[in-house]
């Protein structure tokens, strides 16, 4: 019998981690029953790269936008650049964006004018906006929030870790929340709590590979098909059985990247 199919709704497939191996990762998924993958593009100089790797695989979509930790390195983007490259029918989602003050404190005021930059073309295209936070809980929550009351975006909390308030504040907002490998972590049990309060229907799962690889792989490269580690958590999480969590996330991954559904129903 066939695993219940699921998505990993955030890798990094374009990282010279998988340069040796890209076509038997893509295809290890696929046994895991991980039907589809979003690899994120985090400079967008990189857009074309990632952009070619979804190309050249049907179950594989892409994001693009600068990562918070290099906003102070790249050219700042512009809503217009961001807009123009969501014109490709496999562009899902608007990001990495966000705020990371745990590495990149220094540059927190060019972070914010960077994610205030994605919001608006996550607002201008109607696409998801694919959110890191981390050590920046009380801004990050503000500027959602204020963002959001100047005009609506849909919204993931990718890899989610941080405080049960900005888990409310971003549920408050009708966001979803990713589970990483992170979760399955024997020492997250205050993560899953937060995971555990959340509407079944705003859970995501998500490698962020190459890295945070759940048991029993921890300490070593993750791949999109150990997104099945971390599901058959959640639905412990939910007091589901896998088939029913697997489910779940996929309803709630095609309700939030409509695009992908588009291509796949086009296709």
């Amino acid at each position: 019998m066939p695993e219940p199919r699921i998505t990993d709704s955030h890798c990094h497939l374009d990282f010279p981690d998988f340069d040796d191996e890209r076509p038997q990762v893509i295809a290890r998924a696929h046994e895991a029953g991980v039907a589809r993958m979003v690899t994120i593009c985090t400079r967008l100089r990189t857009e074309p790269q990632v952009r070619a790797i979804a190309e050249a695989n049907p179950t594989v979509f892409y994001a693009a936008g600068t990562h918070p930790m290099s906003a102070a390195e790249e050219p700042m983007a512009t809503a217009d650049e961001l807009t123009q490259i969501a014109r490709h029918p496999k562009m899902v989602g608007i990001g990495e964006t966000g705020l990371d003050y745990h590495y990149t404190a220094e540059t927190a005021s060019v972070q914010q004018e960077s994610l205030r930059i994605h919001i608006e073309a996550a607002r201008r295209t109607g696409l998801p906006l694919i959110i890191h936070a981390r050590a920046a809980d009380d801004d990050m929550a503000r500027i959602l929030t204020e963002e959001h009351r100047a005009g609506a975006y849909s919204c993931v909390m990718h890899c989610f870790s941080s405080s049960r308030a900005l888990a409310e504040a971003a549920l408050g907002l009708g966001f979803y929340l990713s589970m990483s490998g992170i979760s399955a972590f024997p020492k997250s049990g205050e993560l899953r709590d937060i995971f555990a309060a959340a509407p079944l229907d705003r859970i995501l799962v998500e490698t962020d590979s190459p890295y945070l690889a759940p048991p029993p792989h921890r300490g070593k490269r993750n791949e999109p098909a150990y997104t099945a580690h971390t599901a058959r958590v959640g639905a412990e999480v939910f007091g589901l059985d896998y088939a029913e969590f697997a489910a779940a996330t996929e309803a709630n991954f095609d309700r939030l990247f409509t695009k992908v559904a588009a291509w796949e129903h086009a296709a």
